[in-house]
């Protein structure tokens, strides 16, 4: 899974939200069940239905009553804002305190992120 300290139960929810971002897992899709996700990643069901409640309460996924859980219409956007809302806190904020105390300039850290997203493919 990811992130190895977010609590198991918000990996889960992770996992699925990045599923949905990368359109594997689109609107109306119907998600992995409680019992298929404790087994593929060997955690306990509990666990599992703890992630799947996350989404659900926040509007990712929607319970069909006796056939699952399905992707909602606008669960692609509802992560996008709210992973957007956090880039910066969780990304940012951290990048600027280590060069702070690394003494790196502005500079550099702007020829760094344009190296680096260069590498990935962002600026082809």
């Amino acid at each position: 899974m990811d992130d190895s300290t977010a609590p198991l139960f918000r990996q889960i929810a992770n996992l699925i939200e990045d599923s949905i971002v990368d359109g594997n897992l689109g609107a109306g899709a119907r998600a992995p069940s409680t019992n298929e996700l404790a087994e593929f990643h060997q955690i306990n069901p509990a666990t599992a239905r703890k992630g799947i409640t996350l989404l659900v309460d926040s509007g990712v996924l929607e319970k069909r009553r006796g056939i699952g859980m399905f992707v909602t219409d606008d669960a692609r956007d509802i992560i996008l804002a709210r992973r957007g809302e956090e880039f910066a806190a969780s990304y940012l904020v951290p990048l600027i305190d280590e060069a702070v105390k690394l003494d790196i300039t502005r500079a550099d850290i702007h020829r760094l992120i344009d190296a680096v997203a260069e590498s990935r493919g962002l600026y082809q």
